[in-house]
């Protein structure tokens, strides 16, 4: 398992939080107990396994709905 932290462009609402999540959630390979975003910095934390999701699987997830990742971090 890999952790990944993504820095997201200004989040405003908090069903953006709810409508990252449940994006995140349904990404086979992803940790859903994981899968966090942090409001007031705009951070998502996850857990996430290579062998079945890339970070660019995730990062063009968080794309598709419209979110830009300005800079991911992978440990």
């Amino acid at each position: 398992m890999k952790s990944a932290t993504l820095q997201l462009e200004t989040l405003t609402c908090p069903s953006c939080v709810a409508k990252i999540e449940g994006a995140l959630k349904q990404l086979e390979g992803v940790d859903s107990d994981s899968a966090k975003i942090l409001f007031n910095s705009s951070k998502v934390k996850l857990d996430f396994d290579e062998a079945s999701v890339s970070i660019e699987d995730i990062k063009s997830s968080i794309d598709k709905l419209g979110f830009e990742v300005l800079k991911t971090n992978v440990k």
